[in-house]
């Protein structure tokens, strides 16, 4: 068995982690810090980085339980009351909404969760099922991409301010407060993980939780990214007209049903994925939760090579 690293050399492993793999990376954050988003992809991702929000005092409350060191849950309690705040009207969820008024959403409905694509809830659900089914010192490692968000808030501010002139300033006020608190909670989170991974195969397993949550966190971009990207039928795939339809590809063939027909009929590469959804449902406004059904056919979709994806 493999001696355990020093704590420098385990403390660099994370921080490596989180430069390599940490969603400062993701195309969709490197067009929004240009300038370079539309108001419509902006407000896609206020809507849906919301979801994540909600996650994440639920995640926190199950750390919490698992936790039998009443100084620790002293410390990590306060994270659930800077996200629900202490009294109505305050907190990080409070904040957000805020910002969601502020990109021009209607806020009952932000809050109420509706759009929220399902890319994004999955990813934001997944990080609430890796805390429920692992052990205190791998959720607490999970939450350490809060080391590298303090910094991204920052060039976030200031992105906003440059190329986004038309959201308020006080809808900014939720990156603002991340600026401190981030910091301060990675410093107990490391602390924490640095004094209890006290095993090579702790370490590892510290090191695949963070490497889990950037990928959950680079996941829920993907959704938001492709949701704005037109799809269109692949240069390999050619369309047959038959009873079912099928999809012919150099080394397979797919079967499309009548509702997946229709939705590729509307795959021209001029009408992103929430403009296809948003057409089914006008078409099948009877059809409960259509407008999830045609992401997830889009996404299946593009993973077989049926489509290809727009810009």
């Amino acid at each position: 068995m493999s001696a355990p690293r020093s704590r420098d050399e385990f403390e660099a492993d994370l921080r490596r982690v989180g430069e390599e793999r940490y969603h400062h990376r993701h195309p969709f954050n490197l067009r929004m810090h240009d300038g370079t988003l539309t108001r419509a992809e902006i407000q896609t991702w206020v809507r849906n980085r919301y979801y994540y929000q909600t996650r994440i005092p639920i995640k926190d409350g199950l750390i919490l339980a698992k936790a039998s060191d009443r100084r620790f849950r002293r410390e990590w309690i306060r994270r659930i009351r800077d996200h629900d705040g202490e009294r109505v009207g305050e907190g990080g969820l409070e904040l957000w909404l805020i910002l969601a008024e502020a990109v021009g959403l209607v806020r009952a409905e932000v809050e109420g969760l509706g759009g929220v694509l399902p890319g994004a809830r999955r990813a934001c659900d997944a990080y609430v099922e890796f805390v429920e089914s692992h052990d205190l010192l791998e959720s607490v490692a999970s939450s350490l991409t809060e080391l590298f968000a303090g910094d991204i808030m920052a060039v976030r501010i200031a992105a906003f301010e440059k190329h986004y002139p038309w959201v308020a300033s006080e809808g900014l006020r939720y990156f603002a407060s991340r600026t401190t608190q981030a910091p301060r909670d990675a410093a107990e989170g490391l602390k924490f993980v640095l004094r209890e991974s006290r095993s090579r195969e702790e370490q590892d397993r510290c090191l695949a939780a963070l490497e889990r949550k950037c990928q959950i966190l680079w996941s829920l971009l993907d959704a938001v990214e492709v949701a704005h990207a037109s799809p269109a039928l692949s240069p390999h795939a050619q369309l047959r007209d038959e009873q079912p339809a099928l999809v012919v590809l150099p080394e397979r063939a797919v079967q499309i049903n009548e509702s997946g027909r229709e939705i590729l009929g509307l795959c021209d590469g001029a009408r992103n994925s929430l403009a296809i959804a948003g057409e089914l449902h006008r078409r099948h406004p009877e059809t409960e939760g259509v407008e999830t059904d045609v992401h997830d056919f889009l996404e299946e979709m593009q993973r077989l090579g049926v489509l290809a994806l727009r810009r």
